[in-house]
């Protein structure tokens, strides 16, 4: 039988013992992957038997593997047993070892009972989700844009243009690495070069030579260019224009699904103002679950804050595993450390950790449950979206991890009860300052 000793501050002590017979079977274990390189005088190394090797060794020679063997599913059953809520890696003392098998004790951290008033009536301010001719035009534009062609013009360069260019640069007259190309289309506004160099280029025409001067950045990357002052010479090569295509019938017939004009502008509105709608909901639920996070009470343990930020930051290094960049090349890029890199995740990790207490809190308070339909149905949904088979899904799916899709439901409730209670306030006016003279 296991039992659970309160410290304080949601730590507890958990008492848990393996009976005599589990812990022979760890014994054997570790006498099976010991006895090759334990010795005895008159037998070959690993043909010693166990009760000759206790004899010379002592037993205790073979308890850290038999731990090591009994340790983790005792301790599992324990947890499940005492129905306590771990939020922390086990600090494992084993208190007693004897003919009758081995006491361990575990010290842990608990999910702490928190507090939560007020939740219904949060206030938010509604976001404008208007959308004007001048938006639709843009969305347009944009698609208008990839069709186009590019031409030669005779006209001076304009923001928008394309300019095909040869250039060399200087750091006190002399010439530095990577300073220098030959035909080089670049778009004028696009900032791909370093500031203000583009614009100097406005103005331009086919066949003109411009001296271009600008300041690399401080924390530019080459730190041998970083802050200094350079000169390109700029040699204009060709000036060119985007051509856009007609917004007519023929143009939405050939590039979208629709037949004319009238018919593909509405769809676009309409899916902008759906996209606009969509954008705003979400940051209410943000603000209003950060209103949580500020207004729950309770005494939550370091180590849930800890455990939330290093699972962003693996989190965030597997994605950039999956764009090809190993976290060790990002970090050495930025010029950071893993420390401080997770040390900027710590303010989103307290909030994601006292909000889902929060949420938690609320759902017991409104005595939210989650059926089996709702269960399956989410079940269904991350099949969907994972692309696994149902079946397969909860084959490999286990018991807890069912009930951790019933928590998520219950939580889910919860944060739809807070959205739907939220009050929406106006902003406050701005007010002008009057300069008396």
């Amino acid at each position: 039988m296991s039992t659970v000793e309160v410290l304080g501050n949601n730590k507890v002590k958990l008492t848990f013992s393996v009976d005599s017979q589990r812990f022979e079977e760890g014994m054997n274990h570790s006498y099976q992957k010991n006895k090759g390189y334990l010795t005895v005088q008159g037998f070959r190394k690993g043909k010693a038997p166990r009760k000759m090797l206790e004899m010379v060794y002592g037993k205790e020679v073979f308890y850290e593997d038999a731990i090591n063997f009994v340790l983790p599913a005792s301790y599992e059953a324990a947890v499940k047993e005492t129905e306590i809520k771990v939020v922390s890696r086990p600090e494992i003392d084993v208190e007693k070892i004897d003919e009758n098998g081995v006491v361990f004790t575990a010290e842990v951290y608990v999910k702490p009972e928190v507090k939560v008033e007020g939740y219904k009536g949060l206030k938010f301010i509604p976001e404008d989700v208007t959308v004007t001719d001048e938006d639709v035009n843009a969305v347009v534009d944009s698609e208008r844009n990839k069709q186009s062609r590019i031409v030669e013009t005779d006209k001076n360069a304009e923001l928008g243009n394309i300019v095909n260019i040869d250039f060399k640069g200087y750091i006190d007259d002399v010439p530095f690495e990577g300073g220098e190309d030959k035909g080089f289309d670049l778009e004028l506004g696009s900032h791909s070069f370093i500031d203000t160099f583009e614009d100097q280029l406005v103005g331009s025409a086919a066949g003109q030579d411009v001296v271009v001067n600008v300041k690399f950045p401080e924390n530019y990357g080459a730190s041998e260019l970083a802050g200094k002052d350079a000169k390109f010479e700029v040699k204009v090569n060709k000036v060119k224009v985007r051509e856009l295509p007609e917004l007519d019938d023929e143009f939405v017939s050939d590039t979208t699904e629709f037949e004319n004009v009238e018919e593909y502008l509405t769809d676009v509105r309409a899916k902008l103002v759906m996209s606009r709608k969509l954008d705003a909901e979400n940051r209410k639920k943000e603000n209003l679950i950060e209103q949580l996070a500020g207004i729950v009470e309770g005494d939550i343990p370091e180590c849930m804050y800890e455990n939330e930020t290093d699972k962003m930051f693996e989190n965030f290094a597997n994605s950039l595993r999956y764009r090809g960049m190993p976290v060790e090349n990002y970090l050495q890029m930025i010029n950071q450390t893993e420390d401080a890199v997770k040390e900027s995740f710590r303010p989103r990790a307290e909030v994601q950790v006292k909000s889902r207490l929060a949420l938690e809190a609320i759902a017991a308070a409104e005595g939210f449950e989650a059926d089996e339909n709702e269960v399956e149905a989410e079940i269904n949904r991350i099949a969907g979206e994972s692309g696994i088979e149902k079946a397969k899904l909860e084959e490999i799916m286990a018991a807890d991890e069912r009930e951790s899709l019933k928590d998520d439901i219950k939580v889910q409730k919860a944060l739809d009860l807070v959205v739907n209670e939220a009050v929406a306030e106006e902003a406050a006016a701005e007010t002008e300052e009057v300069v008396e003279e």
